[in-house]
């Protein structure tokens, strides 16, 4: 395991590329001056020791430099020992609807991102807690099992969109009975399901919806996404809007929130519906009820001593500077008899 001290001085590898273009800009001005000015072989005869090879080698060392340089400065730390901790919290999985439904706008800045950004605010605010993230449209997928690394939580969630299924749907059925297999124990009472999606299944419309909660064995929260008036589904290339999704008449498609479905399946579990809309309101009222919980003490293993690495790096990127210093750009006699370089 590692960490990142100051990730803010991964700005300075900036400096890489603008070195880089400033050393193409200035040997395309000097080519383009000795042009006007003298031939190549004439510059061969007046300046015999200039060594076409050795600048771009310098460059190098150089941009290394710079490269260790800004890593040392970030200070890279590894987890040395390893303990075994116990805790207390609740196993939440949040299974996100990654349909095309969600790509709609009645809520900013459209339904998956605003379902990403209420789990994002709810794992900051959890403590002992574990959770999982599975994403579903007509079938569901696993994105990550139980763990209590929420940076590794909040990156996964990050990278969720609609094109991760290639079918779609909405089968909320389908991200209940995957979620049973992410939790350790069957008997376990802190088993919670948070499902973020607009209910728009006509697949579960027509099942006993209690018994599926029942069955699950698994506390579930339901949080709505979008309004009951509903909005079209835009299609966009490159951030703009070029048409609407529509259906096989020709007619565009107005996909609306259906509150009823998620209201019911929340009852059945005897856990919560909550509508989307206002984030900090959604994640109080989460965070409230998982505290009201009863809390499975479990066992995890987690770094608590890091060691830090930054000296290797700077080590490394004085030893470029000093090759830089170190090599001129004049050419090596003993090399050139060597020829190594065609030179």
């Amino acid at each position: 395991m590692y960490q990142l001290e100051q990730t803010i001085y991964f700005y300075l590898t900036l400096v890489t590329p603008i070195v880089l273009v400033g050393f193409l800009v200035l040997n395309r001005w000097k080519s383009t001056v000795q042009k006007k000015h003298v031939s190549k072989k004439l510059l061969k005869i007046l300046s015999p020791n200039i060594s076409t090879f050795k600048p771009k080698l310098k460059l190098i060392f150089l941009l290394l430099f710079f490269l260790f340089t800004s890593i040392s400065l970030v200070n890279p730390k590894i987890g040395t020992q390893l303990k075994t901790v116990k805790r207390e919290g609740v196993d939440i999985v949040f299974a996100i609807d990654v349909s095309k439904s969600m790509l709609a706008e009645d809520v900013a800045p459209n339904r998956l991102e605003k379902a990403k950004r209420l789990v994002s605010q709810i794992i900051n605010e959890l403590n002992s807690d574990r959770v999982g993230i599975i994403a579903y449209a007509a079938s569901a997928l696993p994105i990550l099992p139980i763990t209590n690394d929420y940076s590794t939580a909040k990156m996964f969630l990050q990278s969720l969109n609609t094109e991760m299924l290639s079918s779609q749907g909405t089968a909320i059925l389908e991200s209940i009975k995957l979620a049973k297999d992410y939790y350790d124990d069957e008997n376990q009472t802190n088993r919670v399901l948070c499902i973020l999606s607009d209910g728009e299944d006509h697949e579960i419309e027509n099942q006993n919806i209690s018994e599926i909660g029942e069955d699950s064995g698994i506390t579930i929260f339901t949080i709505g996404l979008g309004t009951v008036k509903g909005s079209p589904i835009p299609i966009k290339s490159n951030n703009i809007v070029e048409s609407y999704k529509k259906d096989s008449e020709g007619e565009v498609v107005i996909t609306k929130l259906i509150p009823k479905l998620l209201e019911d399946l929340a009852s059945s579990t005897n856990g919560i519906y909550i509508e989307g809309e206002n984030t900090e309101e959604v994640v109080k009222i989460v965070i409230d009820k998982l505290k009201e919980m009863d809390k499975q003490e479990f066992e995890s293993k987690q770094f608590v001593a890091y060691k830090d690495q930054f000296q290797w790096f700077i080590a490394l990127a004085l030893i470029f500077l000093c090759l830089e210093l170190f090599v001129f750009e004049k050419k090596t006699f003993w090399i050139k008899k060597l020829n190594l370089f065609n030179e």
